[in-house]
């Protein structure tokens, strides 16, 4: 089996920091959602949270594609450790403006993830892809500010 070429490589490194934010994503959404007292934003959060999983769905099957089948399932420390934060929060009671207020710092870290793989030599269906997903996190990173903002 031959070597995959530096692009490949650089792609497959880049996908990768991708998949470890998504991970983080969908499981703040689902934890975040959990905590949430409104129910149309627990139901958003829950989506968001399935919509993530797609997303990394999708670029799994991408390097499952190029040969890769050894895929690390988790999520970045500093994801953990916002997560974590998160939780403790809500325990002392921040409510869901709080909450809302830490999803979007988590959307934030997404929202840069993406930027940085878009900077990379990626081929052109993967590019797509991530612009496209991108701009989903955006519009939903603009859904959780604004329900921030209303419930301040």
């Amino acid at each position: 089996m031959t070597q995959p070429s530096l692009d490949l490589r650089e792609a497959e490194a880049t996908l990768h920091s991708v998949i470890e934010v998504l991970i983080d994503s969908q499981e703040a959404f689902q934890q975040i959602g959990d905590e949430l007292k409104d129910e149309t934003l627990k139901l958003h959060f829950f989506a968001e949270s399935l919509k993530r999983a797609e997303f990394r769905g999708a670029i799994e099957s991408i390097l499952h594609w190029e040969g890769e089948h050894d895929i690390k399932e988790s999520g970045t420390a500093a994801g953990t450790a916002h997560r974590a934060w998160a939780d403790l929060k809500s325990r002392l009671g921040g409510g869901d403006h709080t909450l809302l207020a830490t999803a979007e710092q988590g959307e934030d870290a997404a929202k840069e993830a993406y930027a940085k793989a878009l900077e990379s030599n990626l081929p052109l269906p993967i590019r797509q892809l991530l612009t496209s997903q991108s701009a989903h996190i955006q519009v939903a990173h603009d859904y959780v500010k604004a329900a921030r903002d209303s419930k301040s």
